[in-house]
């Protein structure tokens, strides 16, 4: 037997919700008219502020539902039961306090969305799954350098020709990060 003392095992999961906000080839760009972009992410992560961790990413290719975001559940949420939840064409300012309305009662698995989630709430293509750790409640964002665009194509699939977006100046470079 080894003399040394064991150290706890790593708590698996996120201790609060994560939200993710596509700002990647269509999220978050002109072409999705009469929204303030910016005001919409900075708005999510003050109110959102010590209640979730909220994260940008480039494309989640689900490019038809612009603007997107992804709420995955706590570590908490994830054990009764709460699965991520994809919310689509999130275009209205008003759908910003019911998703912190939500993530300040728990979020999924914990509390229940408010009604007006219902009307943005889509399940992703099964395509979209099989590339991507979204689904995975363990998994983390892989960075890549901001010029990856320029180098390597469409975020999600090198094979497809560039997407570019507007700059959106909130974003770092920690921000630019794919799931």
């Amino acid at each position: 037997m080894s003399k040394r003392t064991r150290r706890p095992a790593p708590a698996t999961g996120a201790t609060q919700p994560t939200v993710t906000v596509c700002r990647g080839c269509c999220c978050g760009t002109p072409k999705v008219p009469g929204l303030d972009h910016s005001a919409q992410l900075r708005d999510l992560r003050q109110a959102l502020d010590g209640t979730a961790t909220v994260r940008v990413t480039d494309c989640l290719d689900a490019c038809e539902r612009a603007n997107v975001i992804v709420v995955q559940p706590s570590a908490d949420g994830r054990q009764n039961g709460g699965r991520p939840v994809w919310l689509g064409l999130v275009n209205d300012p008003d759908a910003v306090p019911g998703i912190t309305t939500w993530l300040k009662g728990g979020g999924p698995g914990l509390s229940d969305p408010p009604g007006i989630l219902d009307l943005y709430a889509f399940r992703p293509s099964r395509a979209f799954k099989r590339n991507s750790t979204m689904h995975d409640p363990d998994a983390r964002p892989v960075c890549r350098p901001s010029s990856a665009n320029r180098l390597g194509g469409h975020p999600m699939n090198p094979d497809l020709p560039e997407r570019r977006g507007s700059a959106d100046p909130i974003r770092s470079a920690d921000d630019r990060c794919r799931v």
